[in-house]
């Protein structure tokens, strides 16, 4: 009775917050205005489920590692898909995304940051994956979109003889620092404009606030180290073409 409780006003709350995203869409009309009230429901299903397996799975080391696992291949479908499915794109992500989580995850526990215990490695691990896809997804398609932008320059370059990854290199670095600057906007900004749901749910979970605080800064700085990693890689994979790159939808 307690939980249905409290479920109710949650429910209310995030229809009328889903309400106002999709009507502001609607009004301005654009394209897709519906997306957002679909990714929520969305999300509320799969947290509901994955609430409920990770109830079970805390203390257990192999079962967090297949959660892990899930939710890397997920993020790489999804980051694929965003730059057009193809094999060599799977690849792209698949490896960049790994390197980068590789990296983050080997200096954070390496260094003794942060135990190696199942609790850290399920939620860094987490946001990271999160964090290196949308970093992956963001430049994927801003280095396509911007060599689409300026295809004349990069055929001006080809025909003088130069070699498809030295035509697109200076709007690969683009795309790159592009790519990272919401990660580091969210960094330079935390405690000031934002307080992160890592900070806050760490002191929620009862830890002090140095101590959240401290947690929250490796998070950080494990979010771009993964980011830069994953954002390099990917541009060096993606940046020679010899042909004109479409976008996915």
């Amino acid at each position: 009775m307690i939980a249905s409780v409290d479920l109710i006003p949650t429910l209310i709350g995030v229809g009328i917050l889903v309400a106002v995203a999709t009507g502001a869409l609607l009004l301005f009309r654009v394209r897709g205005s519906w997306a957002p009230a679909a990714a929520i429901a969305r999300g509320v299903v799969q947290l509901a489920i994955i609430s409920l397996i990770l109830g079970g799975i805390i203390t257990q080391p192999a079962l967090i590692a297949v959660a892990l696992l899930v939710m890397f291949g997920v993020a790489v479908s999804v980051a694929t898909q965003r730059i057009g499915w193809s094999r060599h794109g799977a690849l792209v992500m698949s490896t960049s995304i790994a390197a980068g989580i590789a990296v983050a995850g080997a200096a954070v526990f390496g260094s003794g940051a942060l135990a190696p215990t199942p609790r850290y490695a399920l939620a860094i691990g987490a946001i990271i994956i999160g964090n290196t896809m949308n970093i992956a997804t963001l430049t994927g398609r801003l280095l396509r979109r911007t060599v689409i932008d300026h295809w004349d320059e990069v055929e001006g370059w080809l025909a003088l003889g130069a070699t498809p990854r030295r035509s697109t290199l200076d709007l690969a670095r683009g795309a790159v620092r592009e790519a990272l600057i919401p990660s580091i906007d969210q960094t330079k900004t935390t405690g000031l404009v934002v307080l992160p749901g890592a900070f806050v749910g760490a002191i929620f979970g009862g830890l002090s606030p140095l101590e959240a605080g401290r947690f929250q800064i490796i998070v950080l700085a494990a979010i771009m180290a993964a980011g830069a990693v994953t954002a390099v890689l990917v541009a060096t994979w993606l940046g020679p073409m010899r042909t004109k790159p479409v976008i996915a939808v």
